[in-house]
């Protein structure tokens, strides 16, 4: 490396008293801002790149031979700066020389720089020449990188330093990055490329063209022209800052513009998924930009306009889509039409055309805007919808229609499909929507499943009325098997109900049976002993044939309900007070919604039990429950068992532990 000269104060001394040399010297820097104006220069290297394009081709072995050249000329000017500036009176001549020929080194300099993007002009060689391209590139940053090593070296020094001191070339190449840049993007918005010309507006068109050229050429930053440069100067951020800014300033202008929906829509789709998304998270991009010093691609204000913009159309469309959906159902039913057979069951579209349109929209909703929030300015349509599809399902029912009982068949498979897209798949739900939908949802299921079930429970009142009677308990009239073969023949009405649906309603009808089962054995009274133990096997009995019933018809789900009935009849049957009180303890910690009136009701079923005994058992089911009810799974089944005459009766007894 060249060594640092001594400052020479003599030569100073004799310039300063040379008037004439001054106004040289003034003409000098006139000309070498004009020559550092970063507009100036853009206008001149684009006039150059258009005279070269009209000029023959120059081999592209011979350019890269004297284009290597460029570092070794930077640093042979360096020397001749400092021998010129070491003497006491340099030579004129010589300094009006190193002027030019630094002139002309920047100009090579800069032309390097606006070539980074400029692809091969001869397909036969486009490797040679792009590899030559960018050798070219790094030896003028390591140029740029001398120059400014010079400048500092001048900086604080006192006179005599050279008229063109600083050079400042890294913000000058900082600035023309900026010019390429927007260049590149204003060519994009107006050249036509492929891909571009199915849209439908020239808003979309421009906004596409503009948003790919962002893409390729940050991909080819990072491949190629990264490592024409120093890693201190991140030159992939450099450039991505400019690329950012620009193309902010671009979709403002378009924003301001006041875009149609349409084209709203495909806006807020670049700024919020393609250029955070596909461009900045690329695979080969992602984690390299800092994509936190970049801010936001859309001012504020504009931003929120095109949103709302945007949600106040698909609102609209979405409420009428969901409205015209609902309309043509109805009109269906009340028409007399049934509804169409799918693998010999009755279905309906409705469920299935409403979840597309809320899914679709929620999904074109997630890549344009970025607050999931605002999703619930599309999901509270639904909720609203699943309300207006009950009322008009109820209102259907009360009507003496002759379809009806294949139209609900078909409602309940969609409340099933309802069910599962919002407890699965639904994205945009609030917590609160979501449980406001299922509990319309169940209303609506039991409004289906009251229809069918009202026959059968009229029956059922009727056959368990001889429960806990003498014939019951001694096998002579076989009440469960003759309400099971009413049962069976009035379920075959329901073969073509889909088999997921028809499970869900055995469900509820083993459930309801059980449940109607046991309120008819709490309001019996004191039994003997042996009226106990022989209502203990007969109800052992009955809980096998039910659960087995309602196995072979595929509902497996609700096998504890025979469970709970034996832990009932072993109550029941058992005697000693300490063993009462082990299976009641036991009871209550599997079923917690087990009150203190169920335990008195079922303990005024033993007659060998003194006072002290129930109020003992009593105590230990309130001291034994678990303190933490919700860590118990058992679906709650005693709170549907209403014994509030066992107060009173308690209240008599004085049995109040």
């Amino acid at each position: 490396m060249m060594m640092w000269r001594p400052r020479l104060s003599s030569r100073g001394q004799q310039r300063s008293t040379a008037g004439g040399v001054q106004e040289k010297q003034d003409g000098e820097k006139k000309r070498l801002l004009k020559l550092k104006n970063p507009a100036k220069i853009w206008k001149n290297l684009r006039q150059q790149n258009q005279d070269h394009a009209a000029e023959d081709e120059v081999d592209c072995e011979e350019a890269l031979q004297k284009e290597e050249q460029l570092e070794e000329i930077s640093r042979r000017l360096i020397i001749q700066e400092e021998q010129l500036f070491s003497q006491g009176s340099p030579c004129e001549e010589s300094e009006d020389q190193l002027q030019k020929d630094l002139e002309a080194l920047r100009l090579q300099i800069w032309m390097a720089i606006h070539n980074t993007f400029t692809p091969p002009s001869s397909p036969s060689s486009s490797s040679s020449s792009s590899s030559g391209g960018m050798e070219v590139l790094r030896s003028a940053v390591v140029c740029i990188q001398q120059q400014e090593e010079q400048d500092r070296r001048w900086t604080g020094c006192e006179d005599p330093v050279p008229v063109w001191r600083p050079q400042k070339w890294l913000s000058t190449h900082n600035r023309l990055l900026q010019k390429m840049v927007e260049s590149r993007l204003n060519k994009a918005a107006e050249e036509d490329s492929e891909g571009a010309e199915g849209l439908s507006s020239p808003l979309k068109r421009e906004v596409c063209r503009v948003g790919r050229r962002v893409k390729e050429d940050l991909l080819m930053v990072r491949r190629t022209v990264v490592d024409c440069y120093p890693p201190q100067m991140d030159i992939l951020n450099l450039y991505a800052g400019f690329y950012h800014h620009s193309f902010s300033a671009r979709l403002n202008v378009l924003a301001a513009s006041g875009p149609q929906t349409e084209d709203c829509s495909y806006m807020l789709f670049w700024i919020n998924h393609c250029y955070p998304i596909e461009i900045l998270k690329h695979e080969e991009l992602d984690g390299k930009i800092k994509t936190a010093c970049l801010g936001s691609l859309l001012h504020l204000d504009y931003l929120e306009r095109l949103e709302n913009q945007y949600l106040t159309d698909k609102e609209e469309k979405v409420k009428l889509w969901l409205n015209s959906a609902l309309k043509k159902e109805e009109e269906s039913w009340l028409s007399g039409k049934t509804p169409e057979l799918i693998d010999h069951y009755c279905f309906s579209p409705l469920a299935i055309d409403v979840i597309q349109v809320i899914d679709g929209s929620l999904t074109e909703f997630s890549s344009v805007i970025k607050d999931a929030a605002k999703a619930q300015r599309l999901t509270v349509h639904l909720e609203s919808f699943l309300c207006s599809y009950k009322k008009c399902l109820e209102e259907f029912l009360k009507g003496n229609h002759g379809n009806i009982r294949l139209v609900l068949k078909a409602q309940l498979v969609c409340e099933q499909q309802f069910r599962d897209y919002i407890t699965g798949k639904a994205e945009g739900l609030s917590e609160q929507q979501r449980h406001r939908c299922l509990d319309t949802l169940t209303a609506l299921r039991d409004c289906g499943y009251k229809y069918f079930t009202c026959p059968i429970f009229i029956k059922l009142k009727v056959c368990f009325s001889q429960l806990w009677t003498t014939a019951w308990m001694d096998g002579s009239r076989p009440v469960v098997d003759s309400f099971l073969d009413s049962l069976y023949d009035q379920l075959r009405d329901l073969a073509d109900l889909k088999p997921v649906c028809r499970q869900a309603l055995l469900s509820v009808l083993h459930q309801d049976l059980v449940l109607q089962y046991v309120k008819r054995m709490m309001k019996t009274r004191t039994k003997s002993r042996e009226q106990q133990v022989g209502g203990a096997h007969r109800m052992i009995e009955d809980a096998g044939k039910i659960n087995n019933f309602f196995d072979e018809g595929g509902c497996r789900d609700t096998q504890w309900l025979g469970t709970m009935i034996c832990s009932l009849a072993e109550i029941l049957q058992l005697q000693d007070p300490g063993s009462v009180q082990l299976e009641m303890v036991s009871l209550a910690r599997t079923f917690p919604d087990l009150s203190d009136a169920h335990v008195s009701a079922l303990l005024s079923l033993k007659s060998g039990l003194s006072a002290a005994d129930i109020r003992s058992i009593r105590r230990s089911v309130e001291e034994n429950r678990l303190l933490d009810a919700s860590t118990n799974q058992s679906p709650p089944f005693f709170s549907k068992v209403k014994v509030k005459w066992i107060n009173n009766k308690i209240n008599q007894m004085g049995l109040k532990p």
